[in-house]
C-alpha cells in the first residue's frame, strides 16, 4: 500500500507538471496572438514590392539619362545621323 506521505509527494508533482503544460498553452496562445494575420501579410509583402518597382524604376530613369547625356550616346547618334544623310544624298 502507498503511504499517505508518498500519495502527497506525487499530487504535488502532478500539481507541478500541471502548472507547466498550462504556463506553456498560455505562453503559445500569447505568441500566436502576435502574428500578424494573412492579410497583413500579404499587404506588407505587396508594399515592399511597390517599393521594389518604384525604386528600380527610379534607377532605370536615372541609367537611362545618364547613358543619353554620355559621350558614346552622342557619338552614336551622330554618326547615324551622318549615315542616314550620306543614303538620302546618295539617291538625290
Amino acid at each position: 500500500m502507498v503511504s499517505n506521505d508518498d500519495a502527497l509527494c506525487f499530487y504535488a508533482k502532478m500539481r507541478l507538471y500541471l502548472a507547466v503544460a498550462v504556463l506553456m498553452l498560455a505562453f503559445v496562445a500569447y505568441t500566436e496572438a502576435q502574428d500578424d494575420t494573412i492579410e497583413e501579410r500579404f499587404s506588407a509583402f505587396t508594399d515592399r514590392v511597390a517599393e521594389m518597382s518604384r525604386n528600380l524604376a527610379e534607377k532605370a530613369k536615372a541609367n537611362m539619362q545618364e547613358f543619353q547625356s554620355s559621350e558614346f550616346a552622342t557619338k552614336a547618334k551622330n554618326w547615324i545621323t551622318e549615315r542616314v544623310e550620306a543614303v538620302k544624298n546618295s539617291f538625290n
